[in-house]
């Protein structure tokens, strides 16, 4: 049996808005790299404001491996890639992620990186909890959660599920619905291109399909 948990500003507003303000989101818990502050990247472990100038001038990183890369150009040990990792991630694709990418989770590990893929598609926040909690207790669930996000579908996301990408505001969610229906990616990058740079318009595709696929409950 579990415990029951206390209700959070979440849980209320996922009663109040039903079932799809729990379907697909990017988690919350670490700084995403590609949209963090000087400020936040400088109070990372082993930055710099070289490194963190570095950092600036090399994203976006289109993974969580190329993140890696930068880090060991850096010449990070893994020890200290470890300890930034605990504050600072590119969030993977439970959906489209490689093994290697899904390893670079901190204490993933490829059991997990197996039952990550084993599961596809990912529905809901739900769904992971009670699957990957057949493996590992609660607070673990919820620390692995924080490295991943499931794609929102452009056609029929919510506003609050566009505002959980990072460095996504109001406006931008508004374009996300605007321009239903989508159809491809090449009118996705024509009209989102008409607001941000096409770096930008890259960084926002890796969270987003056009008609997800079924999912079981």
């Amino acid at each position: 049996m579990k415990t029951r948990m206390p209700w959070t500003a979440a849980t209320v507003i996922a009663l109040v808005l039903g079932p799809a303000a729990l379907r697909a989101q990017v988690a919350e818990g670490l700084i995403d790299p590609n949209v963090a502050t000087q400020d936040e990247l400088l109070a990372l472990p082993h930055f710099d404001e070289a490194s963190a100038g570095a950092l600036v001038e090399a994203r976006p990183f289109a993974s969580a491996l190329e993140l890696d890369a930068f880090l060991r150009s850096r010449s990070l040990s893994p020890e200290q890639i470890a300890q930034v990792y605990a504050e600072a991630f590119v969030h993977v694709d439970l959906d489209r992620a490689s093994a290697e990418e899904i390893l670079l989770i901190p204490g993933a590990g490829r059991r997990m990186a197996h039952e990550f893929e084993e599961y596809r598609p990912w529905m809901s926040w739900a769904q992971f909890d009670r699957e990957i909690g057949k493996y590992v207790d609660e607070e673990e669930v919820a620390r692995l959660k924080r490295y991943t996000f499931i794609p929102l579908d452009l056609n029929t996301a919510s506003e609050a599920e566009f505002l959980t990408i990072p460095g996504v505001g109001k406006r931008m969610a508004h374009e996300l619905q605007e321009y239903r229906p989508w159809k491809s990616e090449a009118q996705f990058q024509g009209e989102i291109g008409k607001y941000v740079d096409e770096d930008e318009v890259a960084r926002l595709w890796r969270y987003l399909v056009i008609g997800a696929p079924a999912r079981v409950p």
